[in-house]
């Protein structure tokens, strides 16, 4: 009795904690701190409990996100079949496999599809998306497109350039292409992920070169070494300028705004040289300024620890580093980031996240790529859920590209929502190709 009892103050305290600050009920914090053995005093007190629980905690509190419902799909893969577990009621299929390392992915206005890629070329997709054509080579790594005002715009590995762009346009020419604002480049998670935000201006992420790379967004640092995390462009000055949106992040492949509150969340990926369990894969919320600790501080799933393969003194302290809004077990190498509009796809899930997992080459015990491959963590798409505007927890979303061995037929990586309402994603290894998963006539 006792025990059930402290189990539920503790809830309550957590909750109102969560919602209310320091303005909790005062009988949730009396109680909290009280110990009641008397069975007859302990059932009137969980009645009060009970009643302030119901009547001060918002329903969104205690409330959980919808469970999904799922069922398995065969996918015939050059005469052979795999199987797939996704939602009830939806169907997956792969549109092509015409494409060389495709990234991530965004659409133009007219719904034509555009993906860039490992192997330089940005290609372009018009509708049904099954004959993909390209639309520039290009040197540096082309990661990501987006579109605004007449123009395309490309994040390559050194900078953001941009050219006019008339919908429906076959090709570009490269030397149409002119410098928007340099980045800095270098080997080493040198792939920059590029979005046009709800304000209008131009965001870019960009991870640190490795692990322990002693690489900051902020003042002290060299150009080259101004790196983890996103910046945004000041276009109201003679020249545009980037200007740091958020920092201490290793490697923010994906991410994107909230529909409901417009705030930004990035997946992160973290460092390798902890071994195969820790530290997880993380799911962040961006805020201006906020600052996510890395690579000085990892978090291990409970608390902030200081890294020591960095001895440099961290630019800012661990009272200042933003914990995780949710986590993915470790080397499970999170890429793009797509929320859920309204209206569209599964009305379970409006305003989650969906999350590309590609999984990385990690093998168990050590996390080297040295030990069992079928000991690899599995790639897949997962939904981070939301209710009330905070996170609730992680779903599976579509999984089975990994066969038993270890394997992988496909690797997502990136993921967006198209007019018809369908999520597209990309794979730029095993299968390099394009594939919707969309809702069953």
């Amino acid at each position: 009795m006792a025990a059930d009892y402290i189990s539920i103050t503790e809830q309550g305290l957590i909750a109102c904690r969560k919602y209310y600050a320091r303005h909790c009920p005062p009988i949730v914090l009396f109680l909290n701190k009280t110990r009641f053995e008397h069975d007859g005093a302990m059932r009137h007190m969980k009645k009060i409990l009970v009643f302030f629980l119901f009547f001060v905690v918002p329903a969104e509190a205690m409330a959980a996100s919808e469970r999904l419902e799922y069922r398995q799909q065969g996918i015939s893969l050059n005469g052979e079949t795999v199987v797939v577990r996704l939602p009830q009621g939806y169907h997956l299929e792969l549109l092509t496999d015409e494409l060389d390392g495709p990234r991530l992915i965004s659409f133009a206005a007219n719904g034509d599809l555009f993906m860039g890629s490992h192997s330089g070329h940005v290609y372009r997709l018009p509708p049904p998306y099954r004959q993909p054509e390209i639309l520039v080579e290009l040197d540096d790594y082309p990661h990501s497109v987006a579109f605004r005002d007449g123009e395309i715009l490309i994040a390559q590995t050194a900078g953001v350039y941009r050219a006019s762009y008339q919908p429906g346009q076959k090709t570009l020419a490269p030397e149409a292409l002119s410098l928007l604002a340099p980045l800095p480049g270098g080997g080493g998670h040198n792939s920059r992920s590029l979005r046009i935000g709800p304000d209008g201006r131009v965001y870019v992420s960009l991870g640190i070169s490795g692990n322990c790379s002693d690489q900051y967004l902020g003042d002290g640092y060299d150009i080259e070494d101004r790196r983890g995390g996103v910046l945004v462009l000041d276009e109201s000055g003679d020249r545009p300028i980037w200007q740091v949106f958020a920092s201490g992040l290793r490697n923010p492949v994906g991410f994107d705004w909230h529909p409901g509150s417009g705030i930004m969340y990035a997946s992160n990926n973290g460092p390798d040289h902890w071994g195969f369990e820790l530290p997880p894969e993380y799911f962040a919320r961006l805020t201006p300024g906020s600052f996510h600790g890395m690579p000085w501080f990892q978090y291990d799933g409970k608390r902030l620890q200081r890294d020591d393969c960095i001895n440099g003194k961290p630019p800012r302290p661990m009272t200042a580093v933003s914990l995780p809004a949710a986590s993915f077990p470790a080397r499970n190498a999170p890429m793009a980031v797509a929320f859920v509009p309204k209206g569209h796809f599964i009305q379970a899930l409006e305003h989650d996240a969906i999350v590309a997992l590609k999984g990385s080459w990690g093998t168990q015990p050590r996390g080297d790529a040295f030990g069992n491959p079928a000991t690899r963590r599995e790639p897949k798409l997962v939904a981070v859920r939301f209710r009330g505007g905070e996170v609730q927890g992680v779903d599976d979303l579509v999984t089975g590209f990994q066969f038993e061995s270890g394997a992988r037929w496909a690797r997502p990586v990136g993921v967006a929502f198209g007019p018809d309402g369908a999520l597209y994603f990309s794979s730029d290894s095993g299968i390099n190709g394009l594939f919707r998963l969309t809702k069953m006539n």
